[in-house]
């Protein structure tokens, strides 16, 4: 069987993850490409225990069956993974045999995140409560196990290229 790569791509709401990502789709090889945010999209959003173990099995469940799939090499996922316990416990229940891990966190400035967000409050597409939120998260990307990746003053294709290379 030859080695599978898994791309888990992290950062706070707005730095780019899924845009990083489907990019990086299209550039990679037998490529296939599950944004968290899929496992848990409801309404109402509930946050509690049983939700937050429900869309960790789910991930799970999806990533495995990627990763089985002989028609996929490179597997991207993307999600906040804010702490490194999401991380681990994504990673745990993954079977990773001929499978090569990159743990990556996206990264961005205060002022640029906070432009990014405003833009997509101002279409529509994120309530403004997401700036406020974004913001607390930065600094705790710092203490995760992931190469760090800086967005800000780079092109999609810029960044797309630095994970390609790691």
């Amino acid at each position: 069987m030859d080695m599978k790569n898994l791309y888990m791509i992290g950062g706070t709401m707005g730095v780019g993850k899924t845009t990083v990502c489907q990019r990086l789709k299209m550039t990679l090889e037998h490529a296939v490409f599950l944004d968290g945010d899929w496992c848990w999209d409801a309404q109402p959003f509930v946050v509690n225990e049983e939700t937050k173990a429900m869309v960790i099995r789910n991930i799970c469940f999806l990533l495995n069956n990627f990763l089985h799939c002989s028609a996929y090499e490179n597997i991207i996922f993307c999600w906040v993974m804010h702490e490194q316990e999401i991380i681990d416990s994504i990673v745990e229940n993954l079977d990773m045999e001929n499978c090569q891990l990159k743990c990556i966190s996206l990264l961005a400035g205060e002022q640029s995140l906070r432009d990014r967000l405003q833009k997509d409050v101002r279409q529509g597409l994120r309530g403004a409560d997401v700036i406020h939120r974004s913001m607390e998260r930065i600094p705790l990307y710092q203490n995760l196990n992931t190469i760090k990746v800086e967005t800000d003053g780079k092109s999609v294709q810029k960044i797309v290229d630095e994970i390609r290379l790691l």
